[in-house]
């Protein structure tokens, strides 16, 4: 077993021992799952810090490991980390660790709640470390359905019951088109297997048509969207992070929804990039409403969580418009805003089911002056306020930035709209949540909150914090290992287009250079 799968295993493993746990032994459940978490974060940030130094296997790929399964139709189970993933899988165990120390107000049913909890943290590393499609879309799944039994059962609000019911019509529906797009992509492609290394070579020797890459991109990119919340499709984001336990919100909108982000990057830009640019300006379109439409919708929020939730559908605009750009710099920036942002959420998500904990709401009327009794949870709020903002430093500033260099050529007038909408807008409602929130007069009833003070209630903090801040101020510790990764994905969409650009040029009588070259 390589050291990706014991990864992998680690909660799958510990969420089965949790079944033969007596009921009502809550402390020992609590040990179980923040254990697995800590096994697995420590085993990812050793593969991340190993990295460079391990050698390639197949494709580029480390901590390869492939069993055969279904031969017949080109089915294995099949894992591997290359710059693109390996700190997407860092990133989700940090979110893992820090969730598994934030259950706070889950007190019935533990047991089934770390046992869906771990299943979800297994489902999530093992999509972004799958290399073969079937167990990618599994696993996707395997993270899923949790999602929804933990929204249903433990969630809060009066409207609990609407957000289960929107998130799973929403998702499911989303899941079913990505589906179809992929099994697309396997008959299209000839190839017949799952592999996706295998997959991706062969469409590299014998390009999909134009036409049928034209059909196959908008199921990935309407199927895949729904599942990151792309506009006007993420109407169940906000409800359902409102209404979910926060290790739920923190797992989800911190890890899971950039599951479609990295489908993408990972499947569409190598295999079908003429399919991207037909849809090109649709794309930018719908990602600059994210930027813009849920940026405004923000602005206007009066609870805390809505206001996250929509900011979170906000700042995947910026990581759309990157992978658009179909750049070295636009896709490594996209590959950033997703670590940055996992971290982001999962900090802001944490902090604010903290808040309800205390209060029993986030209302942001009801709130106020609460810097001075809780100063050490008011400094990770303004923390994570200012990261959400992009104020350099932090691990989102040096993403979007990357994005905003990156389509410049391609994509000017996106660029220009999408800074100012992440830029302005984004500091118009954080810095006034900071001032409505933390700032002002301390009301009696506020007097009664109560600080993180034991280091079992920091720590969650503490963990994405100190990641935020380490790939803010040396992001080439992320970015170098992205860039390695994407470059090879970026010359085979060149590559592609040329096979497919240079035979119709000389059948049209015309002068086909030698090497055809795409820019962007």
């Amino acid at each position: 077993m390589s050291l990706l799968s014991f990864i992998i295993a680690t909660p799958l493993i510990a969420a089965i021992g949790l079944l033969f746990v007596p009921r009502g032994y809550s402390y020992l459940y609590q040990i179980i799952a923040r254990g697995a978490a800590g096994i697995t974060f420590l085993l990812s940030l050793g593969m991340f810090l190993f990295y460079p130094q391990m050698a390639s296997g197949p494709g580029g790929f480390k901590f390869y490991q492939k069993v055969a399964w279904v031969e017949s139709i080109g089915i294995n189970y099949q894992v591997g980390v290359d710059g693109i993933n390996v700190g997407l899988i860092l990133m989700g165990a940090a979110v893992a660790l820090a969730a598994s120390f934030a259950c706070w107000g889950i007190n019935r049913r533990e047991r089934d709640f770390y046992f869906l909890f771990l299943v979800m943290v297994g489902g999530i590393l093992g999509a972004f470390a799958s290399l073969d499609v079937f167990f990618f879309y599994f696993f996707h799944e395997l993270a899923l359905v949790p999602t929804f039994i933990m929204i249903g059962v433990w969630g809060r609000g009066e409207d609990r019951n609407y957000a289960t019911f929107k998130i799973t019509i929403y998702l499911t529906i989303g899941a079913m088109l990505a589906l179809v797009g992929l099994v697309a992509l396997y008959v299209q492609s000839g190839a017949q297997t799952f592999d996706m290394i295998e997959l991706t070579n062969h469409v590299k020797e014998n390009p999909i048509p134009v036409d049928q890459q034209k059909v196959i991109f908008p199921l990935l990119l309407f199927g895949f969207g729904i599942l990151v919340s792309l506009w006007p499709l993420h109407t169940w984001a906000p409800v359902g992070y409102g209404a979910a336990p926060t290790p739920a919100a923190m797992l989800h909108a911190g890890v899971l929804k950039k599951f479609g982000l990295y489908g993408l990057i990972r499947l569409a830009i190598p295999m079908v990039p003429e399919g991207i640019r037909a849809w090109l300006e649709v794309f930018c379109f719908l990602a600059l409403g994210n930027i813009l439409y849920c940026g405004w919708v923000a602005m206007r929020q009066k609870d805390l969580n809505f206001l996250i939730g929509n900011s979170s559908v906000a700042h995947m605009g910026m990581a759309f418009i990157g992978i658009a750009s179909l750049s070295l710099i636009g896709i490594t920036g996209a590959v950033a805003i997703m670590v940055a942002h996992g971290l982001l959420a999962a900090l802001s998500f944490g902090l604010s089911g903290y808040l309800y904990h205390e209060k029993g709401s986030v209302e942001i009327s009801q709130l106020g002056g609460l810097l001075q009794k809780i100063p050490f949870i008011g400094v990770c709020l303004v923390i994570a306020m200012l990261a959400g903002c992009g104020v350099p430093g932090f691990a989102n500033f040096a993403g979007e930035i990357l994005v905003l260099f990156g389509a410049w050529e391609s994509l000017p007038w996106f660029v220009v709209a999408g800074a100012w909408g992440a830029l302005i807008i984004g500091a118009v409602y954080c810095l006034r949540a900071i001032r409505n929130i933390l700032h002002g007069a301390l009301s009696e009833e506020n007097s009664q909150f109560n600080d993180a003070s034991t280091l079992t209630t920091k720590f969650p903090f503490l963990v994405l914090v100190i990641l935020l801040v380490i790939f803010g101020v040396y992001p080439r510790l992320l970015t170098d290992r992205v860039s390695q990764s994407v470059e090879p994905l970026i010359n085979q969409a060149n590559d592609t287009t040329a096979q497919i650009v240079a035979p119709s040029a000389a059948l049209l009588g015309q002068n086909t250079p030698t090497a055809v070259r795409v820019d962007f």
